[in-house]
């Protein structure tokens, strides 16, 4: 039965071939000092970077730059970027590069007016209040920070990695060829990314018709054309149909009228990749598929039909075969799917092994931000054990 919810996407989103023309418009009256947040060299190579500090001159901005930015995003940067704005008297940020510069930008923007270390605003959200506007240029079609309210920051002394919430970019560009020199192995992780994103919205208690279908479109759009994206990194139609499916992931869209989730698999991996520093989707692709194994094992009458669903509606499954061989026929062709686009099943490929278990269990089911009690399947500290052990 559908439930109540609450849809508010306030962020402009700008997508098509050379759409980053527009950027002077978009961010008149905003003011003129601006931080130039970025990654590594990729989009300096892609003139993505010249290109936008152009549009920034022209536009007499006072340019103040924070390069340098990795993926899973520190709190040293975002420290480091906050003293900036502080210093400087920044009045926006502009964001260019993938979706862990623009998590980094929105920390970084909800500091810039926080007396206080902006990790308390991850600890504390109570605490969070109102941002610098963000822009961005984005990159990569993975995490849909691009046009979400949120993003998750890593702090390596503590080895916690969480998500801060309470900045909507203002306007986020989407130019598909700026993804064209993304290596596959990327691709596919971003690929894993949005297809997790999907599955913790789609797997859950009660849900709607409609969701039901926005979630399997997201899923046979990402499963169809990531692939080709891979095989032919120029073809403007699989990494534009990716491009704007990754858009959807976090906004909201796809839990309408859906029983909440504590997101159970992004819960889990963002502990291994805290402690690991793992590729996040590589990580999520490794974990899924196991979770998926340890739902039906545990309660096969709730899950065997939901899928049993996915299987018929995604994959094209044969609806006589029954419930439950479709159940374990999706769960094993979503694994085969993850293989297909290179991406491994154990976390021992990655140096993983079950010293730091323990400690990543007990701390997903007691910090995260959702209650692992309203999990499709509820979990506690041992179920998340089982899935992590399955993982090696």
């Amino acid at each position: 039965m559908i439930q109540s919810y609450d849809l508010y996407l306030p962020t402009h989103l700008v997508f098509g071939k050379g759409r980053i023309a527009e950027l002077g418009n978009l961010i008149k009256g905003y003011g003129k000092k601006v931080l130039l947040a970025y990654g590594g060299g990729s989009v300096k190579r892609i003139g993505l970077y010249d290109e936008a500090k152009k549009i920034l001159a022209d536009s007499g901005c006072d340019v103040v730059e924070l390069g340098g930015i990795a993926p899973n995003p520190k709190i040293e940067s975002v420290r480091e970027g906050v003293a900036l704005c502080k210093k400087e008297g920044v009045e926006f940020i502009l964001s260019i590069g993938g979706g862990s510069v623009l998590d980094c930008a929105k920390a970084i923007a909800l500091g810039a007016n926080y007396d206080g270390d902006p990790w308390d605003l991850v600890k504390h959200p109570e605490r969070v209040g109102k941002p610098l506007p963000v822009f961005d240029v984005i990159t990569l079609a993975a995490t849909g920070s691009e046009y979400d309210f949120g993003g998750v920051i890593t702090n390596e002394e503590t080895k916690e990695k969480l998500p801060v919430n309470g900045c909507f970019p203002v306007a986020s560009i989407m130019d598909p060829e700026y993804t064209f020199t993304v290596p596959a192995n990327q691709t596919a992780a971003g690929v894993a990314d949005i297809v997790s994103h999907t599955f913790e919205q789609y797997f859950v208690r009660e849900a709607s018709m409609l969701s039901d279908g926005f979630c399997e479109s997201m899923l046979k759009t990402v499963m169809h054309f990531g692939p080709i994206a891979i095989k032919e990194p120029n073809n403007f139609e699989a990494r534009g149909e990716i491009f704007a499916a990754s858009s959807f992931g976090c906004c909201g869209l796809l839990s309408l009228g859906r029983s909440p989730s504590p997101w159970p698999c992004h819960g889990i991996e963002h502990e291994v990749s805290a402690w690991y520093d793992i590729t996040h989707g590589v990580g999520l692709a490794i974990i899924t598929p196991h979770w998926m194994r340890w739902c039906l094992d545990t309660d096969p009458a709730l899950v065997a039909p939901k899928f049993a669903q996915y299987g018929v509606n995604v994959f094209g499954l044969n609806p006589a075969d029954g419930v439950e061989v479709n159940a374990k026929k999706a769960i094993e062709k979503t694994a085969a799917f993850f293989r297909s686009i290179g991406i491994t099943q154990t976390l021992k490929d990655f140096g993983i092994d079950d010293s730091h278990f323990e400690a990543m269990a007990e701390h997903v089911t007691t910090a995260w931000v959702g209650d692992y009690k309203y999990a499709f399947v509820p979990m506690d500290k041992e179920a998340v054990l089982a899935v992590l052990r399955a993982s090696l």
